[in-house]
């Protein structure tokens, strides 16, 4: 399959709350805490895709500073200094269904790039699995007929 037939999975950047990667620790914290998500890629000022931050980046972080990082003056400290934990790979607009559903088995979401990495919105791995579905339902019901 190419990238067409999974475009309709795809969430439009406009969409999806992102950080960039000249962010502070508070502007990311709070950004997460009103989306209510415990990941958010982070773009560069070119809109390309850098990783994903998350909630256990953030507080490790904050742990290994020994105290120099709080709530409080995390407005003081840099999101591009916070060391990525896990790796979230983004998948090609231009790459194969098996590509997508193979990261998908690993990540929450996938991030979709183009062909400059320039990130264009993510996929949920909920969509695929809620699509899947569908399949295995009809499936069911052909076998049980």
């Amino acid at each position: 399959m190419r990238s067409h037939e999974y475009c309709f999975f795809l969430l439009p950047k406009q969409e999806v709350a992102c950080v960039t990667a000249d962010a502070t620790l508070r502007q990311t914290l709070e950004r997460m805490e009103y989306h209510r998500f415990t990941a958010v890629p982070i773009l560069d000022k070119e809109g390309r895709y850098i990783g994903t931050v998350t909630e256990g980046d953030l507080l490790w972080h904050m742990k290994d500073s020994e105290g120099k990082i709080t709530f409080e003056n995390a407005s003081k400290f840099m999101l591009k200094d916070v060391p990525l934990r896990v790796k979230i790979k983004p998948v090609s607009i231009d790459a194969n269904m098996e590509d997508l559903i193979n990261l998908a088995k690993m990540q929450n979401f996938v991030p979709v790039v183009d062909d400059m990495e320039r990130f264009i919105g993510i996929v949920r791995r909920s969509q695929i699995i809620e699509y899947c579905e569908k399949f295995v339902s009809k499936e069911s019901f052909n076998t049980s007929s």
